[in-house]
C-alpha cells in the first residue's frame, strides 16, 4: 500500500513561563542544541514525515528561520507561521495554512502530525506506530498507561472518584489525523469558539477538538515514558542526563 503524504505541525510558540527563564523554553540550549532542535532532527530524518509547518511567535519568525532552520539545515520545514495566544489557536493557524493549499506540495488527503516542540524525545518508532494507527483508525494520539492512581476531586479538593488505573492513559504528542478530518474540526472550533467559552468548555488537546466536532473515535497508541514535555528546570536536567547517557 502506497504511503500517504504526512505533514508535521511542530508547535514552538509558547512562552514557557514555568521555566523561570528569559529565554522561551523551546530555544533554551540543551547539551549544545536548542531544545526544539531535537524534535526537528527526528522529523528531518524520518521516513514517515514529508514536510513540516513550524509554528512560532510572530516576533520569533526571523530568529527561528536564521538561527534554527537555516543554521541546522532543516530542509523539511516548508513554512514558519505565527502562532496564537493559546495552543489551539497556534494549531488552527497551521491547519488553515495547510487547508488553503499553502504547502509546496499540497496535503489534502494525507495525515497531519501535531507535535509539541518541547517534547525532544520524539522517535521514528513513535512516528511509524502513530502513522499505522492513523491509516487504520483515522485519528490517534501517542500516550502511555498511567503508572499512578488517579483521583477525581470536587471543587473543594476532596477525592470523589477513583478511575480504574488500567483504563487511564497519559496523553502525549504527536496526535495524528486525516488531514481533512482535523482541518475541518479546527475550522468548526474557530467558528464556535465564543459559544464554547460561554459554556466553559475547555480545549486541552487536538483529540478534544475531534471529539467535540466529529463522530470519529481517537485511538490511543502506546508510545514511550521518555517522550516527556520539558516544562520546568528539573525537566531540563532530566533531558540533559538522558541525552548524554
Amino acid at each position: 500500500m502506497d504511503k500517504k503524504r504526512c505533514t508535521a505541525v511542530l508547535l514552538s510558540a509558547g512562552s514557557g513561563s514555568r521555566m523561570k527563564s528569559n529565554v522561551a523554553k523551546q530555544y533554551m540550549m540543551v547539551n549544545g542544541k536548542p531544545l526544539i532542535w531535537y524534535a526537528l532532527q527526528t522529523i528531518e530524518k524520518s521516513e514517515i514525515i514529508d514536510d513540516c509547518v513550524l509554528v512560532t511567535g510572530a516576533s520569533d519568525i526571523e530568529f527561528v528561520r536564521e538561527e534554527i532552520v537555516e543554521k541546522y539545515g532543516f530542509a523539511k520545514v516548508d513554512r514558519i507561521v505565527a502562532g496564537g495566544a493559546e495552543r489551539y489557536l497556534s494549531v488552527a493557524n497551521a491547519l488553515q495554512f495547510i487547508a488553503e493549499g499553502g504547502l509546496s506540495v499540497p496535503n489534502q488527503d494525507g495525515f497531519v502530525f501535531i507535535h509539541d516542540g518541547a517534547r525532544p524525545f520524539l522517535t521514528e518508532k513513535i512516528l511509524q506506530d502513530t502513522y499505522e494507527a492513523a491509516r487504520e483508525f483515522h485519528a490517534c494520539v501517542a500516550a502511555v498507561p498511567s503508572k499512578d492512581t488517579i483521583k477525581i476531586a470536587d471543587e473543594q479538593g476532596f477525592a470523589v472518584q477513583t478511575p480504574d488505573r488500567r483504563r487511564v492513559w497519559n496523553i502525549q504528542t504527536p496526535q495524528v489525523f486525516d488531514t481533512q478530518l482535523i482541518t475541518g474540526a479546527y475550522a468548526r472550533l474557530v467558528h464556535e469558539l465564543p459559544v464554547l467559552k460561554a459554556q466553559g468548555i475547555a480545549v486541552t488537546d487536538d483529540a478534544s477538538v475531534v471529539e467535540l466536532f466529529t463522530e470519529q473515535k481517537v485511538k490511543l497508541v502506546e508510545a514511550s515514558y521518555e517522550n516527556i514535555k520539558i516544562t520546568t528546570p528539573e525537566d531540563v536536567r532530566t533531558a540533559e542526563a538522558w541525552i548524554c547517557s
